[in-house]
């Protein structure tokens, strides 16, 4: 993986937001914490603070200035909440991560924050190739500190490892269910519903019709689609066992691929499916 930026934090004057930034950092893959005259600064404390975050707070430099805190990146990004006269383009967050993990082959890269109340000065902006800005609401710009600091880890994190990356193997191809299984699943879900008397009230035909639609954007595999039909099938062998089938309908009164009384069994393979429907 692409190594991450390192986050430098610009005069902090919190405690709280110097220990949430470590957190965040643990949280993203962050290995490199960087603070400009911090107000306060406790190990102790921050480690206290953010729980099993102590190789964090071992790594974390100081340094009197940022110009200092830069000086062997080779390309910096500067997060701002305000407009400059001077006109710079400003980068959205997911922009701005994917810029700086594409330079951090060519050395160390790093974003950089401001003071809780004030931000960045003028001058360390310009010490910064690029600006980027989170957009929230215009009329209350500013987020807490360590907000934007995760917002950024998480945005780098992305960048780095691919937001859309498989988090398991793919699974093998399931095989699709053929119209013909369909078929089957949607006879004998009519013979359940009707031996439930659930078409009592209702119309058949339109109530059949709906189930269709929604098992057809289900977009079943096969194994899905032995599996609902063996659950109207063990419906039916149970009302069955209660006499209710005698007043089914001459076409409901067999599964799907029985013609007949003498039909006495399923097809071959059709056992298979009603009892192994939950399984492979």
């Amino acid at each position: 993986m692409t190594a991450p930026p390192i986050v430098v934090l610009v005069e902090p004057q919190d405690l709280v937001n110097i220990a949430a930034t470590v957190r965040i950092a643990k949280n993203f893959g962050i290995e490199w914490v960087r603070l400009v005259k911090p107000r306060a600064f406790d190990p102790y404390r921050i480690e206290g603070i953010a729980h099993n975050t102590g190789d964090i707070v071992d790594r974390i430099r100081m340094f009197d200035t940022l110009e200092a805190a830069l000086s062997d990146c080779v390309h910096a990004v500067a997060m701002t909440a305000r407009e400059r006269s001077a006109k710079r383009s400003l980068l959205r967050p997911r922009v701005a991560a994917e810029l700086v993990t594409g330079l951090a082959d060519e050395g160390p890269v790093a974003v950089v924050f401001g003071r809780e109340d004030k931000g960045l000065t003028n001058d360390e902006l310009d010490r910064c190739q690029t600006l980027a800005t989170i957009a929230t609401n215009p009329h209350h710009r500013s987020l807490n500190l360590a907000q934007a600091v995760a917002i950024m880890g998480y945005e780098c994190w992305n960048a780095r490892e691919g937001i859309d990356q498989a988090r398991k193997p793919p699974r093998r191809r399931a095989v699709r269910a053929r119209m013909d299984d369909l078929d089957r699943t949607f006879h004998d879900w009519h013979r359940a519903l009707w031996a439930l008397d659930f078409f009592k009230s209702r119309n058949a035909e339109n109530v059949m019709r709906s189930f269709r639609e929604i098992v057809f954007r289900g977009d079943l595999d096969l194994r899905e689609a032995k599996l609902l039909r063996a659950m109207a099938l063990e419906t039916v062998h149970y009302l069955a066992r209660h006499g209710v089938l005698a007043d089914l309908p001459e076409s409901l009164r067999f599964p799907a691929g029985m013609k007949g009384p003498r039909e006495a069994e399923p097809p071959e393979g059709e056992a298979a499916e009603s009892n192994g429907g939950g399984e492979g």
